[in-house]
């Protein structure tokens, strides 16, 4: 089911790989994090982490996932991954978040980008080539287009899966991930929407 709602654009667009040609040819890529204040058949009203209320109508066609609970422990070697990071100080990187994909979405937007969840931030989308246990949580090495990157992943950060999702999921207060289009006139639309369910929220 997840296969089919949810697109390569999703991953491309919302998780990291770059999206220049799409930018300048629809207008700007713009990643909106926050609850949904109000929400009607094709447009959704979003408070946003910084604040501001957004309001982003559903392009024809859009579809919707959601996210289920996952743990640091399921994650094995193979699998494909995307994972937020910050550069640590004492080297290498830390991550913020994970996000375990689905076998059919291995390989998609495959590589390490900048990323707006904190400054300074990174997305890699790769496969996990190992995993090793230490004692503040899991190192993994991560393979992508010839490279390779470690990131350990402390405990207690947020590890989720994707999810099917339907449209009563978006109701008021529940938490969204949206990578949006802004037009020159500054209209927001979104293609594609991921949002929180049973408690666990969105935390790319």
């Amino acid at each position: 089911m997840l296969r089919m709602t949810l697109s390569t654009l999703l991953v491309a667009a919302a998780l990291g790989a770059p999206v220049t040609a799409m930018a300048q040819n629809q207008g700007e890529i713009v990643r909106i994090r926050g609850d949904i204040v109000e929400s009607a058949d094709s447009a959704l009203t979003v408070k946003t982490r910084e604040g501001e209320t957004v309001e982003v109508t559903l392009a024809d066609g859009w579809k919707l996932a959601g996210v289920g609970k996952a743990a640091v422990t399921d994650i094995k070697p193979g699998d494909y991954v995307g994972i937020a990071s910050l550069p640590k100080a004492d080297g290498g990187d830390g991550a913020l978040e994970v996000v375990i994909f689905p076998p059919a979405m291995s390989g998609v937007g495959e590589g390490s980008f900048g990323w707006d969840l904190k400054p300074n931030s990174t997305m890699t989308n790769a496969t996990v080539a190992n995993a090793v246990k230490g004692v503040d949580g899991r190192t993994l090495t991560l393979t992508y287009n010839g490279k390779e990157k470690a990131i350990s992943i402390p405990d207690g950060v947020p590890v989720v899966t994707l999810a099917a999702a339907t449209p009563a999921d978006l109701k008021a207060g529940a938490t969204v991930f949206i990578a949006a289009r802004k037009d020159s006139s500054g209209a927001v639309s979104a293609q594609r929407v991921i949002v929180g369910k049973n408690g666990v929220v969105p935390p790319m």
